[in-house]
Order: structure tokens, then C-alpha cells, then sequence
């Protein structure tokens, strides 16, 4: 320990703590580097500086300094744990785990030193470890409410929801309205999926810190779940208003507004969100960016920054679990894993039901993990029976969930979600499979380093734009998409009775309202105009949106009662009303992607543009594979021209559905023994490269 502070130097190092307490870290600096050449040879006055420059955001320099008071007094606990913090914010993790253990070593139960030595097991990856550290902390000083707060956070981490509960309680009642307290309650929540419950603690939050925008974002992501999406705009914006560089809450509040059909200033915030893009901000969802007007090499930049920061979270933790396995352990039989949200009543479900039953037939050995919980839909039924083995990881850590991929076996592991609401990719960032495949519901590259292959087919994913994915592409010699060729389409209720006129063109569009942008309604109302009594069927849109696409129809010219809204019903009932669609128009940048599979299965043809994004080429590999190029249009002028001529010739309307119906039977799109046979020669193909010790490469 340092000697004795003199009495004149004690006075001079209270009115340091004092400034410190008053928020003036840079009146502290300066008046330490005066103490420091008064009193060179004090331990406390270089710690305090060091104190004060981490405060300014100087990493280096307090480093620095922190360093000449270890070599003053190496045996200072306190010293050693700044130190231990400093190194810890420098990245310097190694070292910081050197210093505060050697804390421990000389005062077993110092607070400070266990709080910080369960900060430097986190940053390495050792949650459990953290525990303990965290846990010896509040023992050594019960009334420690951050110690509390640390404690819950890492028992949250590691899904142990009921000891977090009780812990982050216990610090809220020691700190009341803590907004850390808060906001780790409402995180809570969350995980639990308690929606309402998360959204009252981070209000809470807010109250306590009305500054922060942190607790608006976060009742703006509660709102979004609970389907307020109204409210959850309004909270995005309120963040944004609170901190302009809040980069999360600009891409939630542009996509929300999309899904509002609410354009005003729109154009202003998209070109902000894609400019925050291309400077690789942080934080920004890659999936809501997949509907901006933006070009693939943006879409790959945002994916890539995303994937950047999940990475550096999971970088220690995927060493420390450090998941190999021998070529020599693999089983004979290729074992295959999904991991998937959607294994219910959920689109994702819908198109990969009859190809899993067709894929059981091909000597692969099928393993579900499904990340949400079990909805016992007959599609789930379905799932279960076509699996061989069937994991349940809802509400799973990321790394519990990679310790049972990695237990079972698995060699190839596919990426349902990608980016999608509910997508897990902290799992694949643990590597617990060999080979790892993105495929179907992210339509774009995940830009991750821990992903190898990207299941496409030419038409959706051409070689002009293999430079904007990461991956390896794997080309399927069909279309990428399989679906569901077991359901019925059922006769419709009667015109009328869905809100349909009892005669005229009926062309639907029932993308996501996040899809119609003004471009796409334009080109839509475009042909409204030019066939008479034709109406637009569209799929009802939640918080006013419906009525702004009314009032847009008629500013451009186009009566309101010719766009009619259908509400969400069950999926037969869905399907049956292509029967009444004599026409389905796509939607720019972002296709119709599972909805252009129903209208095609149901008998409606659908006419798209492609683009040049992997997103708006999917209706288009669709029609290609379908052997109609023809519903394949140019551009926006080829695409009205089309839907006005067949509008205005019922008998053309007639032969196209006719065609369509004949290459439905016979063109091999909805062959899905096809699909698994080839489907299952490419899995086969990643595995023998991997097991031949090759690095990843395109696979036909």
C-alpha cells in the first residue's frame, strides 16, 4: 500500500472527488496534472487522474497513468482494479483478468474488485464465472445495488429468468427507480415474451430518466410486438428526438412508417437511414433495409456492419466453448439441423412442410430446432412427424442452444430466419456445426463470417451479384423456394360478401403493407385507371394505413372505393380468394415472395419486375421456374402495359390462367420429391467438401 497521504494533498484529493461528483472530470484532469507535479512519487493523486481521463473518454491516457500508480504501488487493491477497468475498456481483456484476479488475491471479498473481475469473465466469455464474481460481490457488500444489477443481467444471459427477476427486484428496492434496474426488468420481460409487462418497465424508465432514449426505443420495440405499430412510430420518433444519432430507432421508425403506408417526409428519413448505412452505423435491422430503394452493395453493407457487432459479442464466448469435432465422429448418415421461429402456423412452416416429408426419403437424417413455442398447428403436427428428431429451444441461450446443436451431432446447419423477427444468429456465431447455410426466409446475404453457403438458383441470385453476397452460393437447378403442395384451394365466399363488386377486374396484391411503397401503388393505380371498373384488392393494413391509401388514390386520381381491404382470416379462406383475383400485381424493391408461391398454387398469375436485389427477383424466379417469362416485365412500363391489355381481353385473362394451371401440373415448380432429391445433393455436396478438408466454394 502507498504511504500516508500529507494532510494538504488529502484536502487537494477530496476536492478532486468533489468535481468528480459534480460531473467535471475535465476540471478534475486539469487539476490533477498539478497535483502530479506537486506530489510525482503519490499513487493516488496518477489514480485519480486516470479516473478522471476514462471519464473524458481517454482510454490511452489513463491507462498510462494508471500504470505509473501500479509501478508507485503495486500492492494497492484500488489501483488494480481501475486498472482492471481501463484495460477492460481498452479490449484488453487478458490483462484486465490479470490485474483484478491479483486484487483478489490480496483482498479476497473487495467489492469493487469482484464486481470488476465478474466484468472481465463476461468480456471473456465466462458467464459463469461472471456469476460467481458478481455473487461475491453482493456478499461482501449486500447494499451494492450495481453489484445486484451486474448479478441479474449475467443470471438473464444465461436464461436463468427467475434468479434475474428476483436480483434485479432486490437492486430496485435498494435503488428505487434505478433506470439500469428498470431497464434490466423490462429486458426481462421481454425474453419472456411478457410484451405489456416489458413495455410498463421501460415507461418506468423513462420517468426516472426522461433523457434517455434508450427506454423509448424500448417501448417502441414492446409496442411493435403487441401490433401498435402507431404507438411504436411515435416512440421510435420520440427517441430519435432525444438522441438524433440513435441509429436503431431511425431503422425501426422508417420501416414502421412503411408498414403504415404513411409517405410523408418519408423519402427524407429513408435517404438519411441509407446514408447512416454507408457510413456503417451500428444497429441498423438489415431486414426492414431490404424494402428501402436501395442497391444490393448497401443491402451487403448494412448485413455486414450488423453481423460485425453480433460477432464481436459472441467472439469470446464461441472461444471459450471452442466446438470441434472429428471427421472420424461423423455419423455415416448426413445429419442435418434448422433452426427456425416459424416451425407452426407461420408462413416459414407453409413452405418447407412437404419438402421435409419428401427429404425423410433421401437417407438424411432431419433435426428441428424450433426457437418459438409450439403452437400444435396442424403444420407443427406435420413438422414433428417429418423430423427424425425435434428440439425444443424456446426461450434457450444462444450458447445452450449451440451446446445441443453441437450434442446432436450436426454437420449442416441452416439458418431459417437469417435477420427475420425471431432469427437467433448469436447461435451460428457460436459455430456449433461444421457447415452452416443460410436459405428462405431472409431474402439477402447475413454477411456474417460465420456463415459458409447461401441456397439459391440462378434466377433470384445471378452471378452479377455473388460480389454483394458472403456467402458461397449453392444453385438449386430449380427454384430456391419450395411449398406446401398438400393444400386444398376451396371455393371463395361470394364476391360480394368479400367486399367485391359483383363484375369487373379483380387484381389483388396481398404483400405486407411495408412492401407498397408510392412507386409500386402508382404503377398500380396506373392500371386502375386504364381498365375501367376494375378494382385493387389489398390485404388490410393495422393503425389508419388502409385510409392513407385511400386518400393517396384519390389525390392521384383514382376513386377510393375501387381499392378494397381484406382482413387477415385463416389460410384456406386466404387461399380461396385468388379465385376472385383475376390478376396479382407485385410489388418494388421487395416482391411478394410466399404470397406470390399462394396466388400461383391457387390458380391467380402474378406479374412482376425483377430487380437487382436477391428481394425483388422472387416472384420473378417463380414465374421463370413456372415457364411463364412472360409475367416477367421489363420495367414499369412493360409491367402496366401488360395488366391493362390483359384487364381489357377476358379471353387472354382465361388462357393465361389455363397455361398457368397446366404448368402448375407439369413444369416440376411444385414437385417437391424433385425439390428433395435435389435439395438433398447439394447438403450432401457442402458435408463431402467438409469432410474432404475444403474450404467452401459455389456448388451447382
Amino acid at each position: 500500500m502507498s504511504q500516508p497521504i500529507p494532510s494538504d494533498l488529502s484536502t487537494a484529493l477530496d476536492q478532486l472527488v468533489h468535481l468528480f461528483d459534480s460531473g467535471r472530470p475535465d476540471l478534475a484532469a486539469s487539476e490533477a496534472i498539478v497535483l502530479r507535479s506537486r506530489f510525482p512519487r503519490e499513487a493516488e493523486v496518477a489514480r485519480l487522474h486516470a479516473i478522471a481521463l476514462l471519464q473524458l473518454g481517454r482510454v490511452a491516457d489513463a491507462r498510462a497513468a494508471l500504470a505509473e500508480a501500479h509501478a508507485l504501488a503495486p500492492q494497492s487493491v484500488e489501483v488494480l482494479c481501475n486498472l482492471g477497468s481501463v484495460l477492460l475498456a481498452g479490449g484488453e481483456t487478458a490483462a484486465a483478468l490479470a490485474a483484478l484476479e491479483q486484487a483478489i488475491a490480496l483482498e479476497p471479498e473487495h467489492p469493487a474488485a469482484l464486481n470488476g473481475l465478474g466484468n472481465a469473465r463476461r468480456a471473456a466469455g465466462d458467464l459463469e464465472g461472471a456469476r460467481d464474481a458478481y455473487a461475491g460481490a453482493t456478499r461482501a457488500a449486500p447494499d451494492h445495488s450495481g453489484a445486484w444489477l451486474n448479478l441479474a443481467a449475467i443470471e438473464l444471459a444465461l436464461g436463468d429468468h427467475a434468479a434475474a427477476e428476483r436480483d434485479a427486484r432486490h437492486a430496485l428496492m435498494l435503488a428505487p427507480g434505478h433506470p439500469e434496474g428498470l431497464l434490466l426488468l423490462g429486458h426481462l420481460h421481454a425474453a419472456r415474451r411478457q410484451y405489456a409487462e416489458a413495455e410498463a418497465a421501460y415507461a418506468a424508465g423513462a420517468r426516472s430518466a426522461p433523457r434517455d432514449a434508450r427506454f423509448a426505443y424500448q417501448c417502441g420495440l414492446m409496442a411493435e410486438e403487441q401490433k401498435h405499430l402507431a404507438t411504436a412510430a411515435q416512440a421510435h420518433a420520440h427517441a430519435l428526438a432525444l438522441d438524433p444519432h440513435f441509429d436503431r430507432a431511425l431503422g425501426q421508425l422508417v420501416f414502421l412508417r412503411r408498414q403504415l403506408c404513411d409517405w410523408g417526409s418519408l423519402d427524407e428519413l429513408s435517404a438519411r437511414l441509407r446514408a447512416r448505412v454507408a457510413g456503417n452505423a451500428g444497429g441498423i435491422a438489415p431486414f426492414g433495409f431490404l424494402a428501402e430503394p436501395a442497391s444490393a452493395a448497401e443491402q451487403f453493407r448494412c448485413a455486414r456492419t450488423h453481423a460485425a457487432g453480433i460477432e464481436a459479442a459472441m467472439a469470446p464466448l464461441r472461444t471459450r466453448l471452442a466446438f470441434a469435432r472429428a471427421l472420424s465422429t461423423l455419423p455415416a448418415t448426413l445429419r442435418v439441423g434448422f433452426v427456425a421461429s416459424g416451425f407452426g402456423n407461420h408462413p416459414t412452416a407453409l413452405l418447407v412442410v412437404a419438402m421435409f416429408e419428401a427429404l425423410r426419403e433421401q437417407a438424411i437424417e432431419i433435426h428441428l430446432f424450433s426457437t418459438a413455442p409450439d403452437d400444435a398447428s396442424a403444420l407443427s403436427l406435420r413438422l414433428h412427424a417429418a423430423a427424425h428428431a425435434w428440439h425444443d429451444a424456446v426461450g434457450a441461450t444462444p450458447a445452450a442452444l449451440a451446446r445441443t446443436i453441437h450434442s446432436a451431432g450436426i454437420e449442416v446447419l441452416v439458418d431459417l430466419d437469417g435477420y427475420c423477427s425471431g432469427a437467433m444468429p448469436e447461435v451460428f456465431a457460436l459455430r456449433p456445426a461444421p457447415v452452416q447455410v443460410n436459405w428462405l426466409a431472409y431474402p439477402g446475404t447475413l454477411a456474417a463470417p460465420w456463415i459458409d453457403y447461401v441456397i439459391a438458383d440462378r434466377m433470384v441470385l445471378p452471378r452479377s451479384l455473388c460480389a454483394q453476397f458472403s456467402e458461397q452460393v449453392v444453385w438449386l437447378p430449380r427454384c430456391f423456394q419450395p411449398s406446401d403442395t398438400t393444400r386444398r384451394v376451396d371455393e371463395p365466399r361470394a364476391r360480394d360478401a368479400c367486399g367485391l363488386p359483383e363484375t369487373g377486374v379483380v387484381y389483388a396484391c396481398f404483400n405486407n403493407s411495408f412492401k407498397i411503397n408510392p412507386a409500386s401503388f402508382e404503377r398500380m393505380l396506373a392500371v386502375l385507371r386504364a381498365v375501367p371498373d376494375s378494382v385493387l384488392w389489398l390485404l388490410a393494413a393495422p393503425d389508419g394505413a388502409d385510409q392513407r391509401l385511400r386518400a393517396e388514390a384519390v389525390r392521384r386520381g383514382v376513386d377510393a372505393t375501387r381499392l378494397v381491404f381484406a382482413p387477415k382470416v385463416a389460410h384456406a379462406d386466404y387461399l380461396a380468394r385468388y379465385r376472385h383475383a383475376d390478376l396479382f400485381l407485385d410489388t418494388a424493391p421487395y416482391n411478394a415472395h410466399t404470397t406470390a408461391s399462394d396466388s400461383i398454387w391457387a390458380g391467380c398469375p402474378a406479374l412482376t419486375v425483377p430487380g437487382e436485389t436477391f428481394a425483388s427477383r422472387v416472384a420473378a424466379s417463380l414465374n421463370h421456374h413456372l415457364g411463364l417469362p412472360q409475367l416477367n416485365a421489363r420495367d414499369d412500363a412493360e409491367f402496366i402495359e401488360t395488366a391493362v391489355r390483359l384487364g381489357r381481353d377476358p379471353a387472354a385473362r382465361a388462357a393465361l390462367r389455363a397455361e398457368l394451371a397446366e404448368r402448375r401440373e407439369y413444369s416440376g415448380l411444385f414437385d417437391m420429391h424433385g425439390f428433395a432429391t435435389d435439395f438433398a445433393a447439394v447438403l450432401r455436396k457442402m458435408a463431402q467438401r467438409h469432410r474432404a478438408g475444403l474450404d467452401p466454394a459455389p456448388l451447382d
